[in-house]
Protein backbone atom coordinates (compact mmCIF):
# COMPACT_ATOMS: atom_id res chain seq x y z
CA UNK A 1 0.00 0.00 0.00
CA UNK A 2 1.56 3.17 -1.11
CA UNK A 3 1.22 5.86 1.47
CA UNK A 4 2.56 8.54 -0.09
CA UNK A 5 5.57 9.11 2.42
CA UNK A 6 8.32 8.55 -0.19
CA UNK A 7 10.31 11.92 -1.03
CA UNK A 8 9.45 13.79 2.42
CA UNK A 9 11.39 14.94 5.38
CA UNK A 10 10.27 14.05 8.60
CA UNK A 11 12.02 15.25 11.77
CA UNK A 12 11.79 12.70 15.03
CA UNK A 13 12.31 14.39 18.14
CA UNK A 14 13.96 11.73 20.89
CA UNK A 15 14.31 9.72 17.82
CA UNK A 16 17.50 7.73 19.11
CA UNK A 17 15.71 5.04 21.93
CA UNK A 18 12.54 3.52 22.32
CA UNK A 19 9.25 4.28 20.32
CA UNK A 20 11.27 7.29 18.46
CA UNK A 21 13.51 4.73 17.58
CA UNK A 22 10.73 2.64 15.96
CA UNK A 23 9.62 5.93 14.25
CA UNK A 24 12.37 6.43 12.52
CA UNK A 25 12.65 2.98 11.20
CA UNK A 26 9.22 3.09 10.49
CA UNK A 27 9.38 6.63 8.11
CA UNK A 28 12.53 5.56 6.83
CA UNK A 29 11.21 2.12 5.42
CA UNK A 30 8.60 4.32 3.53
CA UNK A 31 11.12 6.14 1.76
CA UNK A 32 11.48 9.59 3.99
CA UNK A 33 14.07 11.32 5.11
CA UNK A 34 14.35 11.43 8.57
CA UNK A 35 16.12 13.86 10.79
CA UNK A 36 17.11 12.28 14.51
CA UNK A 37 16.65 14.76 17.45
CA UNK A 38 18.23 14.05 20.57
CA UNK A 39 19.99 15.53 23.43
CA UNK A 40 23.35 13.72 22.15
CA UNK A 41 24.55 13.40 18.49
CA UNK A 42 28.00 12.23 17.82
CA UNK A 43 30.07 9.46 17.01
CA UNK A 44 29.34 6.87 20.00
CA UNK A 45 25.75 8.46 20.55
CA UNK A 46 22.55 6.11 20.16
CA UNK A 47 21.22 8.79 17.51
CA UNK A 48 24.52 8.80 15.11
CA UNK A 49 24.31 5.36 15.46
CA UNK A 50 21.30 4.89 14.71
CA UNK A 51 21.56 7.10 11.51
CA UNK A 52 24.67 4.79 10.38
CA UNK A 53 22.93 2.09 10.49
CA UNK A 54 20.04 3.07 8.23
CA UNK A 55 22.27 5.06 5.90
CA UNK A 56 24.18 1.14 5.41
CA UNK A 57 20.56 0.54 4.33
CA UNK A 58 20.26 2.81 2.09
CA UNK A 59 18.18 5.49 3.40
CA UNK A 60 18.55 9.58 4.27
CA UNK A 61 18.74 9.77 7.82
CA UNK A 62 20.87 12.76 9.42
CA UNK A 63 21.21 12.49 13.43
CA UNK A 64 20.92 16.11 15.30
CA UNK A 65 21.60 17.32 18.53
CA UNK A 66 18.93 19.43 20.43
CA UNK A 67 17.94 19.59 23.78
CA UNK A 68 13.89 19.84 23.46
CA UNK A 69 13.71 22.37 25.86
CA UNK A 70 15.73 25.03 24.02
CA UNK A 71 13.01 27.51 21.32
CA UNK A 72 16.29 28.50 19.18
CA UNK A 73 17.86 25.57 19.06
CA UNK A 74 14.72 24.34 17.81
CA UNK A 75 14.18 26.74 14.98
CA UNK A 76 17.84 26.40 14.03
CA UNK A 77 17.41 22.54 13.87
CA UNK A 78 14.49 23.18 11.45
CA UNK A 79 16.41 25.35 9.40
CA UNK A 80 19.08 23.18 9.16
CA UNK A 81 17.41 20.03 8.18
CA UNK A 82 15.86 22.00 5.41
CA UNK A 83 19.07 22.61 3.88
CA UNK A 84 20.49 19.00 4.42
CA UNK A 85 17.48 16.91 3.56
CA UNK A 86 14.46 19.20 2.00
CA UNK A 87 11.34 19.95 3.36
CA UNK A 88 10.44 19.14 6.33
CA UNK A 89 7.22 17.92 5.39
CA UNK A 90 6.77 16.15 8.71
CA UNK A 91 7.24 16.25 12.63
CA UNK A 92 6.86 14.13 15.16
CA UNK A 93 7.47 14.83 18.72
CA UNK A 94 8.91 12.25 20.98
CA UNK A 95 10.68 13.15 23.37
CA UNK A 96 9.91 12.67 26.84
CA UNK A 97 11.00 11.82 30.55
CA UNK A 98 9.14 11.07 33.84
CA UNK A 99 9.76 11.80 37.72
CA UNK A 100 7.59 9.92 39.60
CA UNK A 101 6.35 10.40 42.82
CA UNK A 102 3.21 10.98 44.40
CA UNK A 103 2.19 14.83 45.13
CA UNK A 104 3.19 15.05 48.56
CA UNK A 105 6.52 13.97 47.35
CA UNK A 106 6.86 15.44 44.31
CA UNK A 107 9.75 17.95 44.32
CA UNK A 108 8.93 20.76 42.16
CA UNK A 109 12.16 20.81 40.32
CA UNK A 110 10.72 17.50 38.84
CA UNK A 111 7.26 18.96 38.39
CA UNK A 112 9.36 21.53 36.24
CA UNK A 113 11.66 19.19 34.49
CA UNK A 114 8.67 16.58 33.39
CA UNK A 115 6.93 19.76 32.00
CA UNK A 116 9.62 21.31 30.09
CA UNK A 117 10.81 18.59 28.57
CA UNK A 118 7.24 17.18 27.75
CA UNK A 119 4.91 20.16 26.79
CA UNK A 120 7.36 22.76 26.32
CA UNK A 121 9.38 20.80 24.25
CA UNK A 122 6.36 19.93 22.14
CA UNK A 123 4.83 23.37 21.57
CA UNK A 124 9.19 24.32 20.85
CA UNK A 125 9.27 22.08 18.15
CA UNK A 126 5.33 22.60 16.43
CA UNK A 127 6.37 26.26 16.46
CA UNK A 128 9.69 25.74 14.89
CA UNK A 129 7.85 24.10 12.20
CA UNK A 130 4.60 25.69 11.79
CA UNK A 131 5.60 28.91 9.77
CA UNK A 132 6.37 26.45 7.02
CA UNK A 133 4.17 24.38 7.10
CA UNK A 134 1.85 27.34 6.62
CA UNK A 135 3.64 28.56 3.63
CA UNK A 136 3.54 25.27 1.83
CA UNK A 137 0.32 25.18 2.19
CA UNK A 138 0.52 21.60 4.05
CA UNK A 139 2.33 18.88 6.48
CA UNK A 140 1.54 16.79 9.22
CA UNK A 141 2.53 16.75 13.08
CA UNK A 142 2.14 13.86 15.58
CA UNK A 143 2.36 14.56 19.19
CA UNK A 144 2.58 11.40 21.02
CA UNK A 145 1.01 11.62 24.59
CA UNK A 146 -0.42 8.96 26.89
CA UNK A 147 -3.32 7.39 27.78
CA UNK A 148 -2.49 9.12 31.34
CA UNK A 149 -3.47 12.21 29.97
CA UNK A 150 -6.46 10.88 29.41
CA UNK A 151 -7.33 9.35 32.81
CA UNK A 152 -4.61 10.53 35.22
CA UNK A 153 -2.48 8.14 37.01
CA UNK A 154 -1.38 7.68 41.01
CA UNK A 155 2.21 8.55 41.22
CA UNK A 156 2.63 10.73 37.85
CA UNK A 157 0.73 13.61 38.38
CA UNK A 158 3.51 15.97 36.53
CA UNK A 159 3.71 13.29 33.94
CA UNK A 160 0.06 13.20 32.97
CA UNK A 161 -0.65 16.87 33.31
CA UNK A 162 2.23 17.10 30.66
CA UNK A 163 0.69 14.92 28.60
CA UNK A 164 -2.59 16.13 28.77
CA UNK A 165 -1.42 19.46 27.56
CA UNK A 166 0.22 17.55 24.82
CA UNK A 167 -2.81 16.56 24.14
CA UNK A 168 -5.03 20.07 24.58
CA UNK A 169 -2.35 21.96 22.14
CA UNK A 170 -2.56 19.66 19.60
CA UNK A 171 -6.00 20.04 19.29
CA UNK A 172 -5.76 23.93 19.60
CA UNK A 173 -3.05 23.58 17.05
CA UNK A 174 -5.24 21.80 14.60
CA UNK A 175 -7.80 24.46 14.88
CA UNK A 176 -4.63 27.03 13.52
CA UNK A 177 -3.17 25.30 10.86
CA UNK A 178 -6.46 23.39 9.74
CA UNK A 179 -7.13 26.43 6.85
CA UNK A 180 -3.41 25.73 5.23
CA UNK A 181 -3.66 22.10 4.72
CA UNK A 182 -1.90 20.85 7.69
CA UNK A 183 -2.72 18.12 10.42
CA UNK A 184 -2.30 17.68 13.72
CA UNK A 185 -2.89 14.55 15.65
CA UNK A 186 -1.99 12.70 19.09
CA UNK A 187 -0.72 9.25 19.17
CA UNK A 188 -1.71 7.98 22.82
CA UNK A 189 0.25 4.91 23.96
CA UNK A 190 -0.52 2.90 27.24
CA UNK A 191 2.69 1.07 28.24
CA UNK A 192 5.04 -0.10 25.88
CA UNK A 193 8.32 -2.35 26.01
CA UNK A 194 10.92 -0.25 26.50
CA UNK A 195 14.39 0.18 28.18
CA UNK A 196 11.91 2.90 30.37
CA UNK A 197 9.26 0.57 31.34
CA UNK A 198 11.92 -2.63 31.65
CA UNK A 199 13.21 -0.59 34.88
CA UNK A 200 9.99 -0.30 36.62
CA UNK A 201 8.70 -2.71 39.29
CA UNK A 202 7.36 -6.29 37.98
CA UNK A 203 3.87 -5.26 39.90
CA UNK A 204 3.74 -1.85 38.15
CA UNK A 205 3.62 -4.11 34.56
CA UNK A 206 1.48 -6.70 35.69
CA UNK A 207 -0.89 -3.99 36.36
CA UNK A 208 -0.99 -2.64 33.29
CA UNK A 209 -0.86 -5.94 31.50
CA UNK A 210 -4.38 -7.04 33.52
CA UNK A 211 -5.57 -3.99 32.61
CA UNK A 212 -5.16 -4.81 28.75
CA UNK A 213 -8.28 -6.60 26.83
CA UNK A 214 -5.99 -8.00 24.24
CA UNK A 215 -3.56 -9.78 26.63
CA UNK A 216 -0.07 -7.85 25.89
CA UNK A 217 1.64 -4.49 26.38
CA UNK A 218 2.93 -2.83 23.39
CA UNK A 219 5.63 -2.90 20.94
CA UNK A 220 7.47 0.13 20.12
CA UNK A 221 6.53 -0.62 16.50
CA UNK A 222 2.95 -0.90 17.52
CA UNK A 223 3.20 2.98 18.06
CA UNK A 224 5.43 3.85 15.38
CA UNK A 225 2.93 2.10 12.98
CA UNK A 226 0.04 4.33 14.11
CA UNK A 227 2.17 7.73 13.80
CA UNK A 228 2.93 6.40 9.88
CA UNK A 229 -0.64 6.32 9.41
CA UNK A 230 -1.44 9.39 10.34
CA UNK A 231 1.43 10.93 8.83
CA UNK A 232 0.65 9.45 5.32
CA UNK A 233 -2.37 10.37 2.87
CA UNK A 234 -4.72 7.73 4.11
CA UNK A 235 -5.40 9.91 7.34
CA UNK A 236 -5.55 13.46 5.16
CA UNK A 237 -8.74 14.33 6.89
CA UNK A 238 -8.16 13.00 10.40
CA UNK A 239 -6.85 16.29 12.48
CA UNK A 240 -7.32 17.09 16.08
CA UNK A 241 -7.62 13.05 17.11
CA UNK A 242 -6.15 11.49 19.57
CA UNK A 243 -5.42 7.67 18.65
CA UNK A 244 -4.84 5.44 21.70
CA UNK A 245 -2.43 2.44 21.32
CA UNK A 246 -3.14 0.46 24.12
CA UNK A 247 -4.57 -2.89 23.79
CA UNK A 248 -7.61 -1.32 25.75
CA UNK A 249 -6.20 -0.24 28.74
CA UNK A 250 -8.20 2.93 29.35
CA UNK A 251 -11.38 1.12 28.08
Amino acid sequence: MDLGLAGKTAIVTGGARGIGASIVHALASEGCAVAIVDREAGVGTPGEALAVALRMEGARVQAWAADVRDGGRASQVVEEVAQALGGPHLLVCSAGITADATVFRMSESDWDDVLAVNLTGTFHWNQAVAPRFRDARGGRIVNLASINGLRGKFGQANYAASKGGVIAFSKSLARELGKFGVTVNVVAPGMVKTDMTRGLPPEVVDRALEETVLGRLAEPEDCADAVVFLCSDRARHITGEVLRVDGGQAI
